[in-house]
């Protein structure tokens, strides 16, 4: 049977949980980011806290400790831009086909000329201008995936 997140929030916290929450929101006070009067009522709370979800709200809106603003935002900036690279799955699909059978029609173009004794005409060469024409929609696609 598996176990849901809602199911795990409401599960009780042990002492040690609640040190962990208390311990984050110890850095939080050391990097500024609560005030002294914030960081007494959410210890207290955290010290009260019966189960995991009452111990997450507590930290909810404060970023993993030794993170700044910057390093967030620069993280953020990041996974946007590694998204945008990403590939749309039809063209995923497609270039694994070209390449499917581009891989296939050399290997047999490669046993025909192994048993034929003479010239072999380099049929897999016109499979470079499906690649070409993949490769220049991906080009386009990413280059408007990159404006947004």
């Amino acid at each position: 049977m598996k176990e849901t997140r809602a199911d795990v929030e409401q599960m009780r916290a042990a002492d040690a949980d609640r040190q962990k929450v208390a311990d984050q929101l110890k850095v939080a006070l050391d990097e500024g980011r609560l005030s002294l009067q914030e960081y007494d009522d959410r210890v207290r709370l955290a010290y009260a806290s019966k189960t995991y979800q009452e111990l997450l709200l507590l930290v909810t809106d404060l970023p993993r400790p030794g993170l700044n603003s910057s390093e967030v935002a620069a993280r953020r900036v990041a996974e946007e831009r590694k998204a945008a690279r990403r590939l749309p799955t039809a063209l995923l699909v497609l270039w694994t086909i070209w390449a499917a059978l581009t891989v296939v029609n050399l290997v047999v173009f490669g046993l025909v000329s192994a048993t034929v004794g003479g010239h072999v005409y380099p049929w897999p060469i016109w499979l470079l201008a499906p690649g070409a024409a993949l490769g220049a929609v991906t080009v386009g696609v990413q280059a408007i995936r990159s404006r947004r």
